[in-house]
């Protein structure tokens, strides 16, 4: 049985995250996916390279599943290409500045024009309308400007994520608005705009704290891994590592207390709800710390586990491959890749569906892998597609 979007057809002509993992879970659950790039291949090819032909980790995490062909679509044999592309596919997918969608006739009434019930999937860094609508940035640049570089660390310097969050959140959101646009679709017959933002992504992530600084103006400060509306919420050391606690409800703060032996901390004043247990934060962190340098983690993290309080070792990337939970859960697929030294751990879409699974089925593509047998499904003879390569069209 096929996927839940076997039938859709999806040109990808994203790069880096946001449009190419967005491709990828649509792919995931049964679209087909055709990634478009550059000749000589496009820049998100050959991040962190660990493969012989500079293939990078990055890319072979988020475009398995696709087929890839090498398009020029500013030449004009490339436009035609395009235009044949488009007429058969449901939905576009181009994390590419508006002027150049326009410069590309990638911009959505260029597509509507060849197809009436296109969707354009997009994503910009600062999204519109607005004075910075034009400009270009990477994940960085939405997280030093939602608050949440600011409230990261100790303050002086501000710390941003190692991890591209507001990246793969924009593409999680451009896939689920992707999805709406394909149901609604299907009850009208009308294609649409999808637009993402990284700015827009990393200001719902934050949001919560920028509500709570406009209604109150509490104005807080970073305060590195102390949390500051419940406790505990800390990374502690342990006799041979470091485990994160969070106590976050009265439930879990009762549960706490009693493992702690401090039962006379539920009458005291100081500690009689979250916001009041942030506060003293850093005396009850205190009393967790001592706790927590009298044990190994895997001692910490497994008395804690059988209370019921939310705790985790904080792993290097070679213990978080080998941890036996996440090999157990089977979140990643071992996936061969030509030149790789060792097979890559894909890591699957983080939902899974009873009935209409996802999965892993292809590995990614290599470069150009599928032009011939794409363009011979568009109607291009051997000699067409020898004379489309001689052009520089592809």
């Amino acid at each position: 049985m096929g996927g839940v979007l076997e039938g859709v057809r999806v040109l990808d002509f994203g790069r880096y995250i946001a449009g190419p993992y967005c491709a990828t879970l649509l792919a995931e659950f049964g679209a087909e996916v055709i990634r478009v790039e550059k000749r000589d291949g496009s820049e998100d090819r050959f991040v962190a390279p660990v493969g012989k032909g500079g293939e990078g980790a990055l890319f072979l995490q988020i475009n398995r599943n696709k087929k890839c062909i090498t398009l020029d679509p500013m030449k004009a044999e490339g436009q035609e290409v395009l235009r044949r592309l488009v007429a058969r596919s449901d939905v576009v997918v181009a994390n590419l500045p508006p002027q150049t969608l326009r410069a590309m006739k990638l911009d959505y009434e260029s597509l509507k024009a060849i197809k009436p019930d296109i969707i354009l999937t997009t994503a910009t860094a600062f999204g519109g309308p607005g004075p910075w609508s034009d400009r270009v940035g990477f994940d960085g640049i939405g997280q030093v400007m939602s608050g949440a570089v600011y409230m990261t660390g100790a303050g002086d310097p501000p710390y941003r994520a190692a991890v591209p969050w507001v990246d793969f959140g924009t593409a999680l959101h451009c896939a689920f608005g992707t999805l709406a646009a394909l149901i609604e679709r299907g009850k009208s017959g009308r294609g649409q705009i999808v637009e993402g933002a990284l700015l827009a992504t990393a200001l719902t992530f934050t949001n919560a704290t920028l509500i709570e600084q406009a209604v109150i103006a509490v104005n807080r400060v970073p305060t590195g891994n102390l949390g500051q509306t419940s406790a505990p919420a800390d990374i502690y050391r342990t006799t041979d590592g470091w485990v994160l606690c969070q106590v976050t409800g009265q439930p879990l703060f009762v549960r706490w207390t009693k493992l702690m032996g401090e039962d006379s901390w539920l009458n005291d004043p100081r500690f009689s709800d979250d916001i009041k247990r942030g506060d003293n934060g850093p005396l009850i962190s205190q009393r967790m710390a001592r706790w927590c340098a009298e044990r190994t983690t895997q001692e910490a993290v497994d008395t804690l586990g059988r209370a019921q309080i939310p705790a985790g070792p904080v792993l290097s990337p070679q213990q978080a491959l080998d941890h036996p939970h996440i090999r157990a859960a089977g979140f990643m697929t071992s996936v061969d890749y030509p030149g790789l030294p060792n097979p890559a751990p894909v890591a699957r879409a983080a939902v899974r569906l009873s009935q209409t699974p996802g999965g892993i089925v292809t590995r990614p593509p290599t470069l150009g892998e599928h032009t011939d047998l794409v363009l011979g499904e568009l109607g291009y003879d051997a000699a067409s597609i020898a004379a489309l390569r001689k052009a520089g069209a592809i």
